[in-house]
């Protein structure tokens, strides 16, 4: 398995990407992988993904991007439209200058919740999308579970806050107002549910596997629980477990 680094370059950004495959293979199979909050391209759990997926899927790919404010990113205040335009600019280099012949999506919490926010807005790009417990009460997770008492405090009297996990991302009020007005919650994806699947420990601590099923429900979305797991999945007999699940889905082997 190769690993490739790469930026795309338009409208003054510079994106950074990272691309597993394997040399000498034409592209057939695309999947692009969207981390979560305070994530980077770098995740060991993109790393784990593309080597189940390249080591018995010739053609496959696996294409990973630092989100604005995210791994090497430049931006410094992270802001939901910002996302949207990164992941609209990755989508057309895929579209126009890899061209696989398939494109699926795996989104992780933060990067799932994007997905589905690009989906409502803009049309499903994906003929497959598996979800990692995704993050569909982000505002609320974000000032009951992710950040302090303090740290919310702060936030909701205007002055910005450092979260994250592998990298602090600089927050404010306006973005915490964005992720109110954003609630896929409130958006209808059934025309898309039987192409969608989402998979979620037991134990979230971050997201409310409650709050996720319920969703599912919503839009008729299959929902798979592994018994036990966290939000990361940090057992990686669970991680097994769920990327087992999503290779399934996704018709890979």
């Amino acid at each position: 398995m190769n690993a490739k680094y790469f930026s795309i370059n338009e409208d003054k950004l510079s994106i950074r990407c990272k691309l597993y495959e394997n040399k000498g293979e034409a592209l057939r199979r695309l999947i692009l992988f969207g981390h979560g909050f305070g994530g980077h391209k770098d995740n060991r759990a993109c790393e784990h993904f593309a080597e189940r997926v390249l080591q018995k899927n010739r053609g496959a790919a696996v294409l990973v991007f630092d989100w604005p404010c995210h791994g090497e990113d430049a931006r410094k205040v992270l802001r939901l439209e910002d996302c949207d335009l990164y992941l609209g600019h990755v989508l057309n280099y895929i579209q126009t200058t890899l061209r696989p012949e398939r494109l699926d999506g795996y989104g992780t919490s933060f990067g799932g919740f994007l997905f589905l926010k690009y989906i409502s807005e803009h049309g499903n790009p994906f003929e497959k999308l598996a979800l990692r417990c995704p993050a569909v009460t982000m505002a609320e997770s974000l000032t009951e579970t992710i950040l302090t008492a303090e740290e919310t405090e702060k936030l909701l009297k205007g002055k910005k806050v450092q979260a994250g996990f592998d990298r602090k991302v600089e927050i404010d009020l306006a973005y915490l107002e964005s992720l109110r007005e954003h609630d896929v919650r409130k958006m209808e994806f059934i025309d898309d549910a039987e192409n969608i699947l989402i998979v979620q420990g037991t134990k979230d601590e971050i997201i409310p596997p409650a709050a996720v099923r319920a969703f599912a429900d919503d839009n008729l979305i299959e929902y798979v629980s592994v018994e036990n797991a966290d939000h990361r999945f940090m057992d990686p007999k669970k991680m097994d477990e769920a990327v087992s699940h999503i290779i399934k889905f996704l018709d890979l082997r």
